[in-house]
């Protein structure tokens, strides 16, 4: 399966689920990583909203939980992120039909 694919089949699944991490006014802190990083172990594939009160843009948002949890971002579409861990982006990339 190519990095395309695998990004399609996220979306996918991601389609099913709603927002579990809310980034608000307060912005990223070391709290709200370990959060992403917690939700990430359990569930493996996570949206995270970005509020519009918030000073981040969606995209800046996205490459700082990238660089600071180690996640792998799938995509972002508005104020959504949709966030995958590691393990599940390699296994999904390397798989064969």
């Amino acid at each position: 399966m190519t990095e395309k694919d695998a990004r399609k089949e996220l979306m996918r699944r991601a389609n099913e689920i709603s927002p579990t991490v809310h980034v608000g006014k307060d912005g990223l802190d070391q709290g709200l990583f370990d959060e992403i990083t917690a939700q990430l172990k359990k569930n493996r594939l996570i949206k995270v909203k970005v509020l519009s009160n918030s000073e981040d843009g969606a995209k800046d948002a996205a490459e700082t939980i990238a660089e600071n949890t180690g996640a792998v971002i799938v995509d972002v579409r508005g104020g959504v992120i949709v966030v995958t861990d590691k393990r599940t982006w390699t296994s999904l990339s390397q798989k064969k039909f």
